[in-house]
């Protein structure tokens, strides 16, 4: 019975021999040996076929590879071996394969593993039901669905690449990747063993789980070791706050810093305080919740339907209460005013949770426009604390058909439109007067305006107050030109037009007849109308350069 059961052995392992080429041309491997076994049995079919039955503790040998198996059956002749039961795969110790069934070709060095199959490199343990295993260039195939686990990540998928001379793995179909921080979905992921580098080459969805993070990309590479990422070719990172769209992306979560490049686009989730930012190159601090754009900048305060359009050479952003700790921000608004666009306390107990806890500041060739007001400036600093926008260094505020300029200007917003406008030494206020060639004009040492649903309703001049105002009858003609000062003086407008003009405290003036005014036009000193420079719509400032 025992001798049938080594024949029929014999002549299974003779079928698999008889499906192999036979060309003398064909270079053989290493012949297989023999180095130890409990039992052994050799039997000779014919010139071809040549059997040795090994069983009990079986251990061969090709090159430095060593094959262990309960039992095996050898083709000395054709170089195959053929192994049941607890079968090791040992490498040259770096790579050890583990199975219940294996189909050795030893002429080209490839192993066929079924059943329970196990690879290991030392550093990841894949497991799968059927490998393919090419010992010559240390390729591992899987096309029935396996699992890599390395470390505390996980990946499973219907196809595998296993590369061991550089440990790369390449899962194809259904790629599920888990780690303690994130799971990653995709078709196509190439993950190195020993770097810990996740590589992506098809679209790829990365959530994080710690930080609710949701990135998309095509193309790029996550270090799941030192927590680094590079992505390519428009990817997004979206969490609960807000959403990064750019070209190229670099992020580091284990110091908080991010870099993004090309068309970066940042947009605030937050509908009541939010803010978007484009620019070409964005870096940002998640720690200190910071962010810092260059390259033709452009943030949007979201206002409603007037969104308030700034750019700059550099715009920065981070939180006020930071601020604070290293530097004295003045309280230049009462915020118990009842004003919908200011919802916190002056006092900052929970900045992290406080959506307005923000500051911005823009250097150099400052630009904003709105529908209701525009205006230029060498730098801005703007808080949503308080909602008041700070422009430094010759400002320039448009307002409709007013012109206002000053060394400083304070631009208060109220339910999301301008409240007030204050202007700090050699304030000059001009209006022009319809289409004609005159200009309205009011000058001091400060200026404060008043506005109303959006439009200018007074203006107070104080110091050194000077004023030039061209009066008309009821068919809106001119009668005359006056020009006067005082301490104080008072213009009260409507629809964004000067109509009345109050003068308090030393008054000292003259009104000039229209011919006279005609031939040489009245102008206080400094007057500049800089209509030129005035931003004309958004879109020019998107095409600042």
């Amino acid at each position: 019975m025992r001798a049938l059961f080594i024949f029929l052995l014999f002549v299974h392992a003779s079928s698999w021999g008889q499906r192999l080429p036979t060309d003398s041309n064909n270079a053989e491997g290493k012949k297989i040996d023999i180095i130890k076994a409990d039992r052994y049995n050799f039997q000779q079919i014919d010139s071809v076929n040549q059997f040795a039955s090994l069983a009990g503790n079986v251990i061969v040998k090709q090159d430095n590879v060593l094959f262990y198996a309960d039992s095996a059956v050898l083709n000395r002749q054709l170089n195959i071996l053929e192994a049941f039961g607890n079968i090791h795969i040992n490498d040259a110790d770096s790579i050890h394969t583990y199975a219940q069934y294996l189909r050795y070709l030893g002429k080209e060095k490839k192993a066929f593993l079924k059943t329970k199959v196990r690879l290991t490199d030392g550093k990841g343990v894949l497991t799968t039901e059927e490998l393919e295993y090419d010992a010559t260039v240390k390729i591992g195939t899987y096309l029935k669905g396996g699992k890599l686990v390395n470390k505390k990540s996980t990946l499973t998928s219907k196809e595998g690449y296993y590369y061991g001379d550089t440990r790369d793995v390449i899962f194809k179909r259904n790629v599920v990747m888990i780690d303690p921080d994130n799971k990653i979905t995709g078709d196509t992921l190439q993950y190195n063993t020993g770097t810990e580098i996740a590589t992506f080459t098809s679209p790829t969805v990365v959530y994080n789980i710690k930080d609710k993070r949701t990135i998309k990309t095509r193309e790029g590479f996550y270090d799941m070791k030192n927590k680094k990422a590079e992505l390519y070719k428009r990817s997004i990172i979206e969490d609960s706050s807000a959403v990064f769209t750019a070209d190229d992306m670099a992020f580091d979560d284990s110091t908080g810093l991010g870099e993004f490049r090309g068309n970066a686009v940042y947009r605030s989730k937050d509908t009541a305080q939010g803010f978007d930012m484009i620019a070409n190159n964005i870096r940002t601090n998640k720690k200190n919740n910071s962010m810092v754009a260059t390259q033709k900048p452009l943030l949007l305060i979201k206002q409603g339907a007037d969104t308030i359009y700034i750019a700059a050479d550099t715009l920065y952003s981070a939180k006020l209460s930071d601020l604070t700790k290293s530097r004295k921000v003045p309280t230049i608004r009462d915020l118990s005013v009842n004003d919908s666009s200011i919802k916190q306390k002056p006092t900052i107990d929970k900045a992290a949770e406080d959506s307005s806890d923000k500051f911005f500041e823009a250097y150099c060739n400052v630009k904003i426009f709105s529908d209701s007001l525009q205006a230029v400036g060498d730098s801005l600093f703007y808080s949503l604390k308080d909602s008041v926008f700070r422009l430094f260094k010759k400002p320039i505020v448009w307002a409709q058909d007013n012109q206002i300029t000053g060394d400083t200007i304070y631009l208060y917003i109220k339910n999301k439109k301008p409240e007030r406008l204050y202007v700090f030494e050699n304030s000059m206020a001009i209006n022009k007067v319809d289409s004609s060639e005159f200009f309205n004009q009011l000058r001091g040492t400060t200026i404060n305006a008043l506005f109303e649903d959006g439009k200018i309703n007074s203006m107070r001049a104080k110091g050194n107050a000077e004023n030039v105002y061209y009066a008309t009858d009821e068919d809106k003609q001119f009668i005359g030109v006056n020009k006067s000062s005082a301490d104080i003086i008072d213009v009260f407008f409507e629809d964004s037009k000067p109509q009345k003009v109050v003068f308090l405290r030393n008054l000292d003036g003259t009104t000039y007849p229209m011919r006279t005014t005609k031939k040489k036009k009245k102008k206080i000193r400094g007057f500049k109308w800089l209509e030129a420079v005035r931003p004309k719509s958004k879109y020019e400032l998107l095409m600042l350069k």
